[in-house]
């Protein structure tokens, strides 16, 4: 954490390749340290937020089991590493845009750190979606199969795995419209052009929820790609509306233009 970050001037001039690996690499070590702090302090409160993730299924009458001596430590370390990667998104998502900062216009720098708010609401609505919506219906379905033919005992340590993906890249995937309208008013992406590749973007959708969820079964994956389908098509429409011919830059000069 010692390690020096170089200081933001709105009218830095162009940087060197050295300049920037050493840039890179002091704000991967702030980003790796929040990370660590964050998953410490999640530790100390393990309990209370193991018992709010299984919360759903022990709402159903489903009775989860730890099968392996082990799987109590990885369920700590699981929940509480998630838990610390939320509290730390602040300062991840500052250090990649502060990252970006010194390439784009001092206008196109001001609008992207106005999104920081944005990003993390976003995240928190994606997370909530995921958990208080998609979850439940992923949950009462399954437990429905076999019913009288099986008791339903789950194992803590897979379910705990499938809904720790589920919220986290669910909460991650709420970001897809934000970025797509950063992208579309920096002049980057085009409605047209996203639309044009909707084919793609479906396949790409399908194999990110098959990352998501631990098993690639249809129903599974289906509860994950028709949100993630909505927020594509979503995002085409606000690159519609918010799409702006980037402004050519003029590198004979050696700032870039003012606002």
């Amino acid at each position: 954490m010692s390690q020096q970050v170089t200081t933001y001037d709105p009218d830095q001039s162009q940087m060197s390749l050295m300049e920037h690996l050493i840039e890179l690499r002091g704000r991967l070590m702030w980003v790796c340290g929040a990370l660590v702090i964050s998953t410490v302090i999640a530790v100390f409160f393990y309990s209370p937020l193991v018992a709010f993730v299984t919360s759903t299924a022990r709402d159903m009458g489903i009775r989860l089991q730890i099968l392996n001596p082990l799987d109590s430590v990885s369920i700590i370390l699981r929940v509480s590493f998630t838990a610390g990667t939320a509290l730390s998104l602040p300062v991840i998502i500052y250090h990649i845009i502060a990252f970006m900062a010194p390439g784009l216009f001092p206008n196109e720098r001001r609008g992207l750190l106005l999104t920081l708010p944005a990003i993390l609401v976003l995240f928190a609505v994606g997370a909530s979606f995921a958990f208080f919506v998609l979850l439940p219906v992923a949950v009462r379905f399954f437990s429905t199969i076999f019913t009288g033919v099986f008791e339903q005992d789950w194992a803590a340590d897979r379910y705990l795995n499938f809904v720790t993906r589920l919220v986290f890249w669910i909460g991650v995937a709420f970001e897809m419209p934000l970025v797509v309208a950063v992208l579309a008013r920096l002049g980057l992406v085009s409605g047209p052009a996203l639309l044009k590749v909707w084919r793609q973007a479906f396949v790409v959708i399908a194999i990110v929820a098959a990352a998501i969820t631990p098993t690639v079964d249809p129903v599974n994956m289906a509860i994950v790609m028709v949100p993630l389908i909505i927020l594509f098509f979503g995002s085409v429409g606000l690159a519609y509306l918010l799409y702006k011919p980037r402004e050519i830059r003029d590198f004979s000069d050696e700032a870039p233009p003012k606002a």
